[in-house]
């Protein structure tokens, strides 16, 4: 019975806990303003889409100030530590996150709210920094490492095909037929391409006869340049 009665007297002792002094708050939110608006700017930085996720930037900016007042609120009284354990696990987020680098700057958001919340600047500050130079290099390495796939769609008024492929063999890394379909007025070839130079290979395929049309797309996960 004593080990009982020592949990419900340290349960309301800690009910009557005050809050954070109100110079450690309005320090743990400048410094999580600081952190918050340096993943805003690197977000922008290394993030280069054709489409801008203009609501995905502004959340990450905001999540981190909720985070680190509700660390703050947890540690100060247990009863408001249950009620949000409580609350959050009621909450259903069902936003799809659909590009997974969009998963590794939410991560980083609660990330700097959490160790900001904890007063643990050393580590927030460090862990970012690291995070910004493996994802810069990440981003600079990305275009000569790893090559976006070309898509070569074409039309001709007759079937081509083993010219095209002398053409495409001669001008590329790797290259493989996804599709070809034929219609009254001619075939279409659509190719997957492994590229170094995109333009001898168009300027190849300009000359090739019975071409009525081709385009040449650089494909990428989020979208077609």
């Amino acid at each position: 019975m004593s080990l009982i009665t020592d949990i419900i007297n340290s349960i309301f002792t800690s009910v009557g806990r005050d809050v954070a002094p109100l110079a450690t708050i309005i320090g743990v939110l400048l410094v999580t303003l600081f952190m918050s608006v340096y993943e805003f700017v690197v977000y922008r930085t290394v993030s280069h889409r054709a489409i801008y996720n203009k609501q995905f930037h502004i959340a990450i900016l905001v999540i981190p100030f909720f985070i680190g007042s509700i660390v703050m609120a947890l540690q100060s009284n247990i009863v408001v530590t249950l009620g949000t354990i409580g609350a959050l696990a009621i909450i259903r987020f069902r936003t799809a996150i659909k590009d997974a680098t969009d998963m590794v700057y939410l991560l980083w958001s609660i990330f700097i709210g959490i160790t900001c919340g904890c007063q643990l600047y050393e580590s927030c500050i460090l862990t970012s920094l690291i995070v910004t130079t493996i994802l810069v290099a990440a981003n600079a390495l990305s275009g000569k490492l790893f090559r976006n796939p070309y898509i070569l769609v074409v039309n001709s008024k007759e079937n081509i095909e083993k010219e095209l492929k002398e053409v495409i063999s001669g001008n590329t890394i790797s290259y493989r037929l996804k599709s070809r379909n034929y219609t009254g007025n001619g075939v279409d070839y659509v190719y997957e391409l492994g590229l170094k130079d995109p333009e001898k290979l168009t300027e190849e395929v300009g000359k090739l006869k019975n071409i009525k049309q081709f385009s040449l797309l650089e494909y990428d996960s989020n979208d077609i340049i």
